[in-house]
């Protein structure tokens, strides 16, 4: 078991594990890898919050954020970096305390069935928000950026487009080489355009986690139809990544669903469909959206090399300090 640090440096140069104490009025402790001693108040004017791929390896990611952080000009002084760990009960660092998932379920927004359990993905970033916002902890923090890449991407996607409205603090999204995305109606890209699939074709592929056919109870308890849903995600501060060589279509750790083959054969051509899709519901619901996409030269699906790459930074940060 993970126990709270105590009495660390104000700022500390490498990975620190974290019991973060979220949610209220059901509170719970939330393992997440921190630049600071996050007992006390914090200097940070930003914050970046890196979420991990489907080995739940948030440690190797927060090195990544650090790696981003350095190639931005960005200290642990003015910046805090959290790389938050969704965790599963064989887990080493599970413990009864925690939230803990089945597998890969919390990529997809679900409930923690082990720990503490009844606590939604979608949730811990809410109260991660929340958290942020409060100012006893964070009096001088501007502004928050969300990353998230492949699993971790899947849970931003569908965060951004999901998620409750949050007026505490500006906050940016940014959605790096996901396996699928959430479509908001039952189309899907075509050699001409956008059109639904059969049902004998690919039975089930508008069911959530691929469409809006059977949501989860975080979506269902907003009210939104479709179009609100839009309306309100292309109004968010959104963007997109992909490698330029993540195209290999037999990634074992690609999803090769129907549903998700429907989106496209690998991860660039299913991020440049998904960008063309948000383009037709813009003309067909009449909805400005303005969410900026970027192909990375030379990176494939690594994590670590695609945000060592200084256009990573130049993209993500385009006001550094």
């Amino acid at each position: 078991m993970i126990c709270a640090l105590l009495a660390l440096p104000s700022t500390i140069a490498h990975a620190t594990p974290q019991l973060l104490h979220l949610g209220q009025p059901h509170p719970y402790v939330f393992l997440a890898y921190t630049n600071s001693d996050l007992h006390q108040a914090q200097p940070a004017e930003h914050a970046v919050v890196i979420i991990h791929g489907v080995r739940r390896n948030a440690e190797d990611y927060y090195q990544t954020g650090e790696q981003l952080l350095t190639n931005a000009g960005l200290t642990p002084r003015n910046t805090l970096l959290l790389a938050p760990n969704f965790l599963t009960a064989t887990d080493p660092q599970a413990s009864n305390d925690l939230p803990l998932w089945p597998k890969d379920r919390w990529m997809q927004g679900n409930e923690s069935s082990a720990g503490h359990r009844g606590i939604t993905s979608f949730s811990v970033l809410d109260d991660l928000l929340a958290y942020l916002a409060d100012r006893r902890r964070f009096p001088h923090l501007k502004d928050v950026v969300l990353i998230g890449h492949s699993a971790g991407a899947q849970l931003m996607q569908r965060y951004a487009v999901m998620g409750k409205d949050f007026t505490s603090l500006p906050v940016r999204y940014v959605i790096s080489s996901p396996s699928s995305y959430l479509y908001l109606d039952a189309k899907r890209p075509t050699a001409t355009g956008f059109a639904p699939i059969p049902d004998n074709r690919c039975p089930g592929y508008n069911r959530y986690r691929y469409g809006l056919e059977q949501p989860p109870a975080y979506l269902a308890s907003q009210r939104l139809d479709a179009v609100q849903l839009f309306r309100r995600y292309a109004s968010r501060n959104v963007t997109y990544l992909v490698g330029e060589r993540d195209t290999h279509a037999d990634s074992k750790v690609m999803d090769h669903s129907c549903a998700a083959e429907a989106q496209g054969p690998n991860r660039l051509e299913r991020q440049l469909g998904y960008l063309r899709y948000e383009g037709f519901l813009s003309r067909t619901w009449g909805v400005a959206v303005a969410h900026r996409q970027f192909v990375i030269p030379e990176a494939g699906h690594d994590a670590g090399h695609l945000f060592a790459s200084p256009k990573v930074a130049e993209v993500i940060f385009p006001n550094k300090p």
